[in-house]
């Protein structure tokens, strides 16, 4: 995999290669963080193309050279974008109606790549589906700042030093921050979960 670095460098020259490499290896991580602040399927894929559109129209002036620079920008460009779908609508953000069934599978095809879950199977998609709608609720009840460390140390994987930068942070800051998003959404999502139907028929059926 290339290095941002030269990726940046190449797509601020305007080459569409590098630019189309960043949007690939950016969506999972910006696509799930706007999806928990907006209340459909089709709003969130119309700003996520409007956080990629904005990135490629400013990145020639980014001053950012590492990805955590650059990853703390494409955020800051998302967080204004959802903040100004609500601002013309006049509402705040709710948590994510999920009872439409193509959003759902969605969802559950999302999760099965960023998991790289080799049991890509109709009993899975409906533990998935029913997981996802869980984690949702839960995360739409963290603060901004332990969304964003969540967002960047488990979806897109970033160490705590780079998650630090990004934010501007003290890495020490992050480690609290991350601890008690998680100990939120470990209260949030209860100690102990009752298995789902699905999650018994996988269970049976590896037995």
């Amino acid at each position: 995999m290339e290095t941002i670095e030269p990726l940046l460098d190449r797509a601020r020259r305007g080459d569409s290669e590098a630019v189309s490499t960043l949007y690939h290896r950016f969506l999972p991580g910006i696509f799930g963080y706007i999806t928990t602040r907006v209340p459909d399927r089709s709003t969130a894929e119309d700003l996520t193309s409007e956080v990629f559109l904005q990135m490629v129209e400013g990145i020639v002036r980014l001053r950012a050279r590492d990805e955590a620079g650059f990853l703390a920008w494409l955020l800051r460009i998302a967080r204004a974008t959802v903040a100004g779908y609500y601002r013309k609508r006049e509402k705040q953000p709710v948590s994510l109606s999920l009872q439409d069934e193509g959003w759902q599978n969605l969802q559950a095809e999302s999760l099965l790549v960023l998991s790289r879950n080799p049991e890509d199977d109709p009993v899975s998609r409906a533990e998935i589906r029913e997981d996802w709608q869980t984690v949702v609720q839960a995360m739409n009840r963290l603060t901004e700042e332990q969304r964003q460390v969540l967002v960047a140390r488990l979806i897109l994987g970033y160490d705590v030093a780079t998650v630090a930068q990004m934010l501007g942070k003290q890495a020490n800051a992050v480690k609290a921050l991350q601890f008690r998003a998680l100990q939120s959404l470990h209260r949030l999502l209860g100690t102990v979960s009752k298995p789902t139907p699905a999650r018994q028929k996988q269970k049976e059926k590896r037995a």
